[in-house]
């Protein structure tokens, strides 16, 4: 990051305040420009200094942290951050805020706060650097394309055309599979295409980056609003057409072929790519498992894990494609892994479920 960012902290702990704004402060181009226990102090605040990105508790006094995030969005979308105890209920609220338009959510201790922002703070810190590359990404998208036109060195869009397509294969929906991951910003993405899944087509696999305890809270929230059943995941169970399996929270998730049949592996492990679940996990099994009966897909996040697991299946012969950049949150994970060659075709979001259906 070139610029300064400018985080506003709105939490009622006084711990939590003063332990990570001095963390924050010690990463080059963060400045914390406020710190305030709620969100009416933070509605004055930002009445005079507008923050970059809102690091948000949804339990707060006077107003809930929900009630202010749709506040935010309203009036001028800007990345959030929700930082929130891990309790079922906080699961069900952060999942609401993450559709209202939150950046992502990290889990944090009901105890030991300070410790856990002094010591285990490497995913708030990371939530809020991907806060600050999408909010750069919506200024960006602001700006008029011809804006550059004509100067020396003024880059210009260049329209290509996808790839050849591959021949589809032959084999049966059971024979199937659709391996997606993603991270920041792919809450929502999800929401746009799990709903547009038709049912009878191949089972699907999913690791969204996400804490432990609310992966069980987003699919039943993504069950209510899709055709297709869809369920966080369980060792052993079976990949079934129709059917969509989200990675647990804080396990691996890994696709094994008994027979004729799919089924999935949870298991715990070290981080994979600072992740776990990891998507090269995931899509390095589906590589193994699958080959060329499986369709790979990757959306919206930062880092660049997925994207060697992606070329994984590639080389394997599925059909991999890529979130395009115009409609990531964080092009990051897309972008590693359009570098490495492994990716047949990029889509905007609007269209991946389509794709889904035409090579699934």
């Amino acid at each position: 990051m070139t610029a300064s960012v400018g985080v506003l902290i709105v939490d009622d702990s006084a711990v939590v305040r003063q332990v990570l704004s001095a963390r924050l402060r010690e990463i080059p181009g963060m400045k914390v420009i406020g710190a305030v226990p709620d969100p009416v102090f933070a509605i004055e605040y930002m009445k005079k200094t507008w923050p970059d990105v809102v690091v948000l508790d949804l339990e707060t006094p006077r107003m809930d942290g929900l009630t202010f995030l749709r506040k935010i969005m309203e009036v001028r979308p800007t990345p959030v951050v929700i930082c929130s105890t891990l309790t079922s209920r906080n699961a069900e609220v952060s999942m609401e805020a993450l559709s209202a338009g939150a950046v992502s959510v990290i889990a944090k201790p009901e105890t030991g706060l300070k410790k856990f922002i002094e010591d285990d703070s490497g995913d708030l810190v990371a939530a809020v650097r991907a806060a600050a590359a999408a909010g750069q990404r919506r200024k960006a998208r602001a700006v008029p394309v011809a804006a550059g036109a004509g100067r020396p060195g003024a880059r210009t869009a260049v329209l290509t055309a996808p790839s050849a397509p591959r021949p589809r294969s032959i084999a049966t929906a059971e024979e199937r599979l659709i391996a997606i991951g993603t991270s920041t910003g792919g809450t929502q993405a999800l929401e746009k295409v799990l709903p547009a899944l038709v049912p009878g087509r191949p089972g699907v696999v999913v690791v969204q980056h996400m804490p432990e305890r609310f992966t069980a809270a987003f699919a039943a929230r993504l069950d209510t609003m899709c055709r297709v059943r869809v369920r966080e995941a369980q060792d052993g169970d079976p990949v079934l057409p129709g059917e969509v399996l989200i990675a647990a929270g804080g396990r691996h998730m890994e696709v094994v072929r008994m027979d004729t049949r799919y089924r999935v592996r949870v298991f715990d492990g070290p981080p994979v790519n600072r992740h776990r679940p990891s998507v090269d996990v995931l899509f390095r099994s589906v590589a193994k498992a699958a080959g060329p009966d499986a369709v790979g897909v990757i959306m919206t996040g930062m880092g660049d894990d997925g994207a060697r697991g992606l070329l994984e299946m590639h080389r394997a012969g599925a059909y991999t494609v890529a979130q395009d950049e115009a409609t990531c949150v964080v092009h990051g994970m897309p972008r590693e892994a359009v570098a490495l060659g492994a990716v047949d075709r990029e889509s905007p979001l609007s269209q991946i479920a389509e794709v889904i259906h035409q090579h699934g």
